[in-house]
């Protein structure tokens, strides 16, 4: 009891200033038309993360931000239409297959036969570029036995193009006047990290914000397959990774769980468990976690780690997202 008391005074600093940063952040977007919350709550972060000397017992709590993404994710499910993803789901879940396979791919080819970078980087970078960001490439490193750095540099610039991206794909989605749905599936396809994504759909609309969500969810749930993947094939090689360092375990650890409560509270809300205004707070809910975990997004973007990744990186990334975000607008666009 004491111990767990303990705990909650440890965090509640941090929670009270992504609190204040959330607050101020939905006062701006209020004063400023067409301008997201909560991309001013990551704006606000990055600044005040980057700019000020952040007090250490603030960070406990700053770094909850995860936990607080992944339950306003698990939240959210009470917005969606079961309905709409049945009659979506063949051709969505065939559009984040093929782009994983074909992301997957192209990083390799690339990091390989046109950069310098070594095998192990081209993995990680490959990996977070078709999956789910940051966590992808922590999950893969394990299974290949990935030194410390080259995690770090591929890190770093996944991190960098989830800060360009942000911004980007809200001004492309507004200048194509892009309808909800496509640019919601588009982002969830073709950007990085699951806040990001959630972020830019958002700032496009509440409809698209849903189906990046959903639809970088779906993405998420591959990370096992291409994980193990990764572990078996570095294994069979030969090339320093023994086999031994990747397990059912090692793979449910970095497995996004939040995405099985998602599912659950979907299928709660859409059997009609909850009444319409039951609903409608949880949503309220789910957006206010998602703007305290954005702002948490915002501290986490550390300028001196994106610089440290180097230019190759950042590279075939950029390379890799200029690519995949054409064919998947062309496919979203066509199919959708």
């Amino acid at each position: 009891m004491a111990a767990g008391a303990a705990g909650i005074r440890r965090v509640v600093p941090g929670l009270v200033v992504l609190a204040v940063v959330a607050v101020a952040a939905d006062a701006v977007a209020g004063a400023l038309p067409r301008v997201d919350a909560l991309v001013v709550a990551v704006g606000l972060g990055v600044l005040l993360g980057n700019l000020t000397s952040v007090p250490d017992v603030v960070w406990p709590g700053i770094e909850r931000h995860k936990l607080l993404l992944e339950t306003g994710i698990v939240l959210l499910g009470a917005s969606v239409s079961i309905d709409q993803v049945v009659s979506s789901g063949p051709v969505l879940v065939g559009l984040v297959v093929a782009t994983v396979a074909f992301g997957v791919a192209f990083v390799e080819v690339v990091s390989r036969r046109v950069t310098a970078l070594s095998a192990r980087s081209g993995s990680l970078l490959a990996a977070g570029a078709a999956i789910c960001g940051v966590s992808a490439v922590a999950a893969v490193a394990r299974g290949i036995d990935a030194d410390r750095d080259t995690l770090a540099y591929a890190a770093g610039a996944v991190l960098l193009l989830d800060a360009v991206t942000l911004v980007v794909y809200p001004a492309v989605g507004g200048l194509l006047g892009l309808p909800d749905r496509v640019f919601g599936v588009w982002a969830g396809l073709s950007m990085f990290s699951t806040g990001p994504v959630a972020a830019a759909g958002f700032a496009h609309s509440p409809v698209a914000g849903r189906w990046a969500t959903l639809t970088k969810l779906v993405r998420n749930a591959l990370l096992g397959v291409v994980a193990t993947g990764y572990a078996v094939g570095y294994a069979r090689s030969g090339d320093g990774a023994d086999g031994s360092r990747i397990g059912v375990g090692d793979v449910w650890g970095e497995f996004p769980k939040f995405l099985v409560g998602f599912i659950l509270v979907a299928v709660v809300a859409n059997v009609g468990v909850l009444s319409p205004g039951e609903v409608g707070a949880v949503e309220t809910a789910s957006e206010w976690l998602f703007a305290l975990a954005f702002a948490g997004v915002g501290f986490s973007l550390r300028v001196e780690e994106v610089r440290d990744a180097g230019l190759a990186p950042v590279a075939v990334l950029v390379a890799n997202l200029v690519v995949v975000s054409a064919l998947t607008l062309a496919a979203t666009t066509l199919l959708l």
